[in-house]
């Protein structure tokens, strides 16, 4: 697993060992940068569930400017922290040792808004996907928002999430990519 394109191009990331994180793999990552726009002008990404901070990391390569990080595995919130050192990412990740259903309240108070929304629980833990409608709710989302989705191939999420399409919607394996927008 490493940065595919942007700044940090080639960077190797650490991911936790064994099956509790499941990594996004690169050619997964990399297709759907190309899907979302593969560089960005500035902006900030969120990423519930991150495992290895990889897609925040990977946004932040391509230009994002800001990045914040939830995961609850004290374990994988150390290997996030050693890929942003490893990257050089440290100013620009922000990352909250805490259940990703926390997210949204602690962004609230924080006042920041998503330019991208990365979602991808455990494939297990479906439930977790409604968690898109507290950000919409409390008016997390920035205008041009994108939201990302990775789940299990044969789960079928909702077409729409408030105001919010499916645009897309690619199979990768067993793993799928479902992106909205307004």
């Amino acid at each position: 697993m490493r940065i595919v394109s942007g700044s940090r191009r080639g960077i190797p990331l650490k991911a936790l060992p064994g099956d509790t994180t499941r990594p996004t793999t690169d050619k997964v990552k990399e297709s759907l940068f190309n899907m979302i726009g593969p560089y960005f002008d500035g902006g900030t990404a969120v990423e519930l569930f991150g495992g290895s901070g990889s897609l925040s990391l990977e946004a932040l390569s391509r230009g994002v400017d800001q990045a914040y990080v939830f995961e609850r595995n004290a374990k994988a919130c150390t290997i996030i922290k050693e890929n942003a050192e490893k990257c050089r990412f440290v100013d620009e990740l922000a990352i909250f040792r805490t259940d990703a259903r926390n997210a949204a309240k602690k962004l609230k108070t924080m006042d920041v808004q998503a330019d991208l929304l990365f979602v991808d629980p455990p494939y297990a833990k479906t439930e977790f996907y409604g968690l898109v409608n507290d950000f919409i709710e409390l008016e997390l989302m920035a205008p041009e928002a994108i939201i990302v989705c990775e789940h299990d191939k044969k789960m079928e999420l909702p077409e729409s999430y408030g105001d919010f399409s499916r645009v897309k919607h690619v199979v990768y394996g067993s793993s799928a990519i479902s992106i909205y927008r307004k």
